[in-house]
């Protein structure tokens, strides 16, 4: 069992930036793959990028360029850069295995673009 704790969200104006970080309970090197996830209000929550155990990343078309996804395994921690970021990036974002683990699911970090 591990537990997983989003921070880092805010209230940032269109174009703007924010790092999100994800910490583990325990060591999060056995997980192969760990990913951010986002739900936008009335939508689902949606995959946002993913990354390996070795540093390999995949990002949704729609945040291609602008948000990298990054980790460190000592510190068991995964974070997300978020650059340029535009209106349709407000949601609520969680951090989750890929797939993701139902019981890992955390209380996620809000993160809010307007002007």
């Amino acid at each position: 069992q591990v537990r997983l704790v989003e921070s880092g969200g805010d209230l940032v104006q269109p174009g703007g930036s924010l790092r999100l970080s994800c910490a583990a309970s325990r060591s999060i090197f056995s997980f192969y793959i760990m990913g951010w996830y986002r739900q936008a209000p009335g939508k689902q929550r949606e995959l946002v990028a993913t990354i390996t155990r070795d540093g390999n990343s995949i990002y949704v078309d729609s945040v291609k360029g602008r948000f990298t996804i990054s980790r460190d395994n000592a510190k068991n921690t995964v974070y997300l850069q978020m650059n340029s970021l535009k209106s349709e990036d407000t949601a609520l974002y969680y951090c989750n295995t890929y797939p993701p683990t139902a019981e890992y699911w955390g209380q996620g970090t809000q993160v809010r673009v307007s002007s």
